[in-house]
Formats: C-alpha cells, sequence, structure tokens
C-alpha cells in the first residue's frame, strides 16, 4: 500500500468517529487487562468474609465494592478483563486461520472440492452456535485454551464464506494469470498471491469475531461451561452475581458493562476499519444516479414554487371570469 493510500485509508477512518470511539475503547481495554498486576488494589482470589457485598465508592481499599466472598470487585474485573479477552483473541485467530484455509481451498481449485466444503460451510451453519458450544464443552474439560479453541472452531463459516467469494473474483485477474504463466504452483499462488490481497476484509472480520467471541464467551460461562472458579471472566462473575440481582444488582451491573464496552468498542471498530479499507462498499450502496440531500431539498423547494405559481394562475383567472 503505498503513502497515499495509507493517507486516505487514516483520513477515512478518522472521519468515523464511532470507529474512533471503539479503537479508544479497545485500547483502553487492552491495557487495563495487560496492566492488571500493576494496577489491580488487591489480589482478585484474597477471601474476607469481613468485607461482604460493601457498595461501590464506599472504600478506598475496594473502589468498586466486594462481592459475595469478600473479594474486591475492581481486581476481579481487571483479571477478568485479562481473561475474557484472550480467549476473544485465541478465539479469533482460530476462527481466522481456520475459515481462510478453508475459503482459499474452496475458492481457488473449485469444483468438487468448493461443493464438499461449501455443504460443510451450510450444514454447521444449520446449527445454532451456542448449541454446538454446549454439545463439545460436555465432552472436553473447559480450560481456558479449550473455550478458545472451541469458540473458534464453531464460528469460522462465516469467514470462509467471505475468503471464498474474494477469491473467486481475484483467481481470473491478471496477475494470477502470470503467476500460472510463471509456473508457480497452486500452494504459493493461493498463499503468497492471493491471501495477502484479502487481508483487509480478513482485517474488518477479525475485529467483528473478537466481540464475538467475548460475548459466546460470556454465554457459555453464564451456562456453566465456561471459564471456571476460582477464574474470573466477566461471564462467570455474572453467573456467580445472578442469586443477589435482587439485593446488590452492581455486581451483575459491572461485568455486563464490560462485555457491552468491548463488544461495542470492537463492532465500532470493525465498522469504520471496513469503511476505510473498502469505501466502495459506501459507493455502491448507493446508486450513481441517487440524489443527495441538497438535489432533494432544491427539488422539493421547486415543486413548492410551481404550484405556487399555479396557484395565482388560477386565481387570476378566477377573478376575471
Amino acid at each position: 500500500m503505498s503513502s497515499a493510500a495509507r493517507a486516505g485509508v487514516m483520513r477515512r477512518f478518522t472521519r468515523h468517529h464511532l470507529a474512533l470511539f471503539g479503537g479508544v475503547t479497545v485500547v483502553l481495554l487492552c491495557l487495563s487487562a495487560l496492566l492488571a498486576p500493576a494496577i489491580a488494589p488487591r489480589d482478585p482470589l484474597l477471601l474476607d468474609t469481613s468485607v461482604r457485598f460493601l457498595l461501590p465508592f464506599a472504600s478506598w481499599t475496594f473502589p468498586l465494592g466486594t462481592d459475595e466472598l469478600g473479594r474486591d470487585t475492581l481486581s476481579r474485573l481487571l483479571y477478568g478483563g485479562q481473561i475474557s479477552l484472550t480467549v476473544g483473541l485465541v478465539a479469533m485467530a482460530t476462527t481466522v486461520v481456520t475459515g481462510s484455509v478453508i475459503g482459499l481451498l474452496a475458492g481457488y481449485l473449485g469444483g468438487w472440492t468448493d461443493t464438499l466444503l461449501m455443504r460443510f460451510v451450510d450444514t454447521m451453519l444449520c446449527f445454532p452456535q451456542v448449541f454446538l458450544l454446549l454439545v463439545v464443552a460436555a465432552f472436553i474439560p473447559p480450560t481456558l485454551i479449550s473455550i478458545s479453541l472451541i469458540i473458534g472452531l464453531t464460528s469460522w463459516m462465516e469467514v470462509a464464506r467471505i475468503v471464498r467469494s474474494e477469491i473467486l473474483h481475484l483467481k481470473e485477474q491478471d496477475f494470477i494469470q502470470a503467476a500460472r504463466a510463471l509456473g508457480a504452483g497452486k500452494t504459493r499462488i493461493m498463499f503468497q498471491e492471493l491471501l495477502p490481497n484479502i487481508v483487509a476484509p480478513l482485517l474488518v472480520a477479525a475485529t467483528l469475531k473478537v466481540a464475538a467471541a467475548v460475548l459466546m464467551e460470556s454465554y457459555i460461562s453464564y451456562l456453566g461451561y465456561g471459564v471456571q472458579p476460582p477464574l474470573a471472566s466477566w461471564g462467570n462473575m455474572l453467573t456467580n452475581a445472578q442469586g443477589y440481582f435482587d439485593t446488590v444488582p452492581w455486581l451483575a451491573i459491572l461485568p455486563g458493562v464490560m462485555i457491552t464496552l468491548t463488544v461495542m468498542g470492537f463492532n465500532f471498530l470493525g465498522d469504520g476499519l471496513r469503511d476505510a479499507l473498502d469505501p466502495r462498499l459506501r459507493m455502491e450502496s448507493r446508486p450513481a444516479n441517487a440524489p443527495t440531500l441538497r438535489t432533494r431539498r432544491l427539488a422539493c423547494l421547486e415543486q413548492n414554487d410551481s404550484a405556487s405559481r399555479a396557484g395565482k394562475r388560477w386565481l387570476v383567472a378566477w377573478r376575471r371570469r
């Protein structure tokens, strides 16, 4: 990408205010998770039943209060962010790698390979992802890596479809024909010629998949199949708080807010990257001759003016009678 193209991408991205909000939110969340050992006021596993259910901001020692076992809520949120974001990133990497390989093979090889792989994708899409997660999780011990891999291996289908559609368009381009003429093999063409040219849609899909994975980890943790205590994740913090929601609602509200901010941040960031990296999407969604707001206003004014002149002519003619 040339310097002018990079400048154009940055200009379009910075004009997308929600994308900027999402980017700042994601950076702050990642920094807070990385720096959790340095900024967390207490050990997130330390129990102190003498200070159970402290209100937020009631004590400098416990800025966001304590839970049912006297554990510091702020520390658990920070360390829970490490777990939830790690699950999201590992699941995203698994999703992108699996979907890219299957999409590359289906799009470039075509024929029975394409048919077989796409029918497998369609079959996987027939089942709700939560159902697949629960079925697989019932047979695999719920560790951090296993949960991440399970989420990633049940959510790659959309990425495979995106990659396949891009490959079907690119494989007939002149530079691919030239690579074939020079004797390049299929593996080299797929991974050295085609794959670098679909980085933009993959980057957008990756950001959206992080948000989906964090949300999915919260689902299965809430159902009891996710990250197990004593480790803290935002999902199992919600699970632990459900029995106390009527009396101490902040125990559920705080991890819920963190999940919401994470999902919104990555989704806004993905939308901004999509618009910045491929501005054709915005142009193609509106026909070239579609009226803008200014032209619609001018047309409306002209119609009102012509109607007013016609009314005046009718009134003059009626008076002459």
